[in-house]
């Protein structure tokens, strides 16, 4: 049973760590004025070898485990969710699906690229009528001789507007709910591919986020993920599971982080005349946010370690999902009613913290839909 992390992977957290606060940090508030994600990160990411992770040596990746993944999540997240948002999904929901059902050619032709940083990747599922509900997509991919036709619209899409290719759910037989998905890889030069608008958002501000469109957009069969028709929806039901726990860390990053400021506001802060910190109501909010961090941390990386080990399921993802995305809600709410109106100047992260925190619940599947997932996996 996983309890803690052992020598290497402290050190490999230290290394994370120090990598972050000196090419990310510096970056945050200019980004998150923009709202756009820093482009120029993904090489440099890509050269420290912290672009999908999981990728095998052979394509150009580390080869690590899921745990060195979520160390890597939870501190870039510690420091913008936005800029970790983009990087997640190039590690993991734009890219796992090719690694693992993709053939030689396409994980030659993307998956190197992207470990490198020279190709952004996108994922393509939400729909304006369908998200959680991944059966509820209405994009379509007819075959027409050696190429597939798409068709439909998706939403919310992740590095939408900065892809150089997107990872696209489509169904190729629409009369088989769900089992007749397929994923498909659309390059950005495609005609027929094209994006709507940059949406704004209530967090996330430095990740590019947007619709897509896609009208008779023809791409050659060979891009199509698997071997035959039908599969796409196990073939996402895997890629979400790892999803699902990675987000795990992603919460825990950003109520690291609040937690982090939340600590150092106390230490140094006087109210009425007195420390701050000697007040009892304080030292019991903030004992209750480190309680929760601890059970955040352990959550994720337990859930990280049973993925390592093959035997994690859709229901062991979904509680660190819901757990972890819910925790953060307390965390980031509490470091508010802390600091109070100093917690809502715009030059103070923690209402960063808060819009970002509050936008844990929906991404990977929203927490109403964990809860359905977790009664499944207990026989109801």
């Amino acid at each position: 049973m996983f309890y803690e992390l052992n020598d290497e992977q402290k050190a490999f957290r230290k290394r994370v760590r120090e990598i972050y606060e000196r090419e990310v940090s510096p970056l945050v508030e200019e980004y998150e004025r923009k709202e756009a994600f820093p482009v120029q990160l993904y090489p440099i990411l890509g050269a420290e070898h912290l672009l999908c992770l999981r990728c095998p040596k052979e394509y150009g990746g580390p080869g690590l485990d899921k745990i060195s993944e979520c160390i890597t999540v939870e501190e870039l997240n510690r420091i913008c969710v936005g800029i970790g948002a983009s990087v997640m999904v190039q590690g993991g929901l734009a890219t796992d699906p090719i690694l693992h059902f993709g053939s030689e050619e396409l994980k030659q032709k993307y998956l190197s690229p992207a470990v490198r940083g020279e190709k952004i990747g996108a994922f393509a599922l939400t729909e304006p009528d369908a998200g959680s509900d991944v059966s509820g997509i209405r994009t379509t991919a007819v075959k027409r001789g050696d190429t597939y036709r798409i068709n439909g619209s998706k939403t919310f899409i992740t590095n939408g507007t900065i892809c150089d290719f997107v990872t696209v759910a489509a169904y190729t037989d629409p009369s088989k709910r769900g089992r007749g998905i397929n994923l498909f890889v659309v390059e950005r030069g495609d005609l027929g591919f094209s994006v709507i608008k940059k949406l704004k958002k209530l967090g996330n501000h430095s990740s590019d986020t947007a619709e897509l469109a896609f009208d008779d957009c023809d791409v050659p069969k060979e891009r199509m993920l698997g071997e035959q028709e039908g599969g796409g929806l196990s073939q996402l039901e895997g890629t979400l599971k790892s999803g699902r726990l990675t987000y795990g860390a992603r919460s825990t990053g950003v109520g690291q982080a609040a937690f982090e400021t939340t600590l150092s506001y106390i230490k140094r802060a006087r109210r009425h005349g007195q420390p701050l910190s000697r007040s009892q109501a304080i030292r019991f909010m903030v004992a209750e946010m480190a309680m929760s961090m601890e059970a955040m941390r352990y959550m994720t990386y337990r859930g990280a370690w049973l993925f390592d080990q093959g035997v994690a399921t859709m229901k062991d993802a979904s509680i660190v999902k819901l757990f972890c995305s819910e925790s953060v809600q307390s965390i980031v709410q509490k470091a508010m009613a802390i600091q109070k109106h100093a917690g809502l100047r715009a030059d103070n992260p923690v209402q960063r913290f808060l819009r970002d925190g509050r936008l844990s619940k929906i991404p990977e599947g929203t927490s109403e839909i964990q809860h359905l997932v977790i009664a499944g996996g207990l026989g109801l």
